[in-house]
C-alpha cells in the first residue's frame, strides 16, 4: 500500500513541480502565476513520496509512520526545490523576499541537521546497549 501512496504522491508532486500550464487550463484549475506555492506543494508531496518508499524498503515488517528520518527527507527535498525555485529568478520577488525564502531554507537545513544527529546518536546508543548486553549474556 505504501507503494501505492508513494506513487500517487510522486504523480501529483511532480505534476505541481512541472505546472504544466495547458493541463491545468484544460481541467479547469486555478492558475497561479508564478506557481510558487504549487511548486512549493508539489516539493512537499514529492518528498513524502520519498519519505513512503524509504518506509517501505525499511523492511521492518510493521507499519510504524514515517517518524523523524521521513520529516528529514521532507524539509530536506522542499529546502533543495525552494533554493531551485530562488536560483533560477523566476519568483520575481523582491529583495526581501528572497532574503525571507533563504533564511527558510538555512533553518529547514539546519533543523535537519539537528534532527539527523539527533537520529544518529539514537540508533548509536541502542547500538551500544545491544552490544553490550550480548557481551554479558
Amino acid at each position: 500500500m505504501l507503494i501505492l501512496d508513494a506513487l500517487i504522491n510522486f504523480i501529483l508532486g511532480f505534476l505541481l513541480l512541472a505546472f504544466p500550464l495547458e493541463l491545468f487550463q484544460f481541467l479547469g484549475l486555478p492558475i497561479e502565476t508564478p506557481p510558487f506555492y504549487a511548486n512549493i506543494l508539489g516539493a512537499v508531496l514529492v518528498g513524502i513520496g520519498i519519505a513512503l518508499l524509504t518506509e517501505y524498503f525499511r523492511g521492518s515488517g510493521r507499519t510504524v509512520g514515517l517518524g523523524l528520518g521521513g520529516a528529514i527527507i521532507i524539509n530536506l527535498y522542499g529546502a533543495l526545490v525552494l533554493a531551485i525555485l530562488l536560483v533560477s529568478g523566476k519568483l520575481g520577488i523582491p529583495l526581501h523576499g528572497r532574503v525571507t525564502l533563504w533564511a527558510l531554507i538555512v533553518l529547514l537545513l539546519a533543523v535537519s541537521g539537528l534532527e539527523l544527529y539527533l537520529l544518529l546518536r539514537k540508533k548509536g546508543a541502542k547500538t551500544n546497549v545491544h552490544e553490550s548486553h550480548q557481551r554479558l549474556c
